[in-house]
């Protein structure tokens, strides 16, 4: 008998709110390393995202199975990236160097939020 094994292809998140590094919560602050330093964070209901000067970090929270999955993601290991720009909506798609593949969205975002989410997208793809 045969069994296939799954493996998610793509991740997605939807962020709705920028937070300021400074109201992060605790437990996000633990992942940033101390040459590191934290620029912005984004959430919604259950999820963050955090983007420093050296990479960013995804909390993946599922509260039906109580868990949690943190996601580290250097900089410099994305290989290729898009930034898209929709009527209230931002996406940044990324693919890893191991071919993994990350979809982020923003939603309700006005034109002010649209032009610091493409300078966190010029840090993330500046030495590319």
């Amino acid at each position: 008998m045969a069994y296939i094994k799954y493996k998610e292809l793509t991740k997605y998140f939807d962020f709705q709110h920028e937070i300021k590094a400074e109201d992060l919560p605790d437990y996000a602050l633990e992942y940033i390393d101390p040459g590191d330093k934290a620029l912005l964070g984004y959430k919604n209901h259950r999820d963050y995202a955090v983007f420093t000067t050296k990479r960013m970090i995804l909390f993946d929270k599922n509260p039906i199975a109580t868990y949690k999955k943190v996601h580290i993601i250097p900089y410099s290991s994305i290989s290729t990236s898009a930034i898209g720009f929709k009527p209230g909506k931002v996406e940044i798609l990324t693919s890893l160097d191991s071919g993994y593949q990350m979809h982020i969205n923003f939603i309700h975002m006005d034109h002010t939020k649209k032009d610091t989410l493409k300078e966190i997208y010029k840090l993330i793809m500046k030495d590319k």
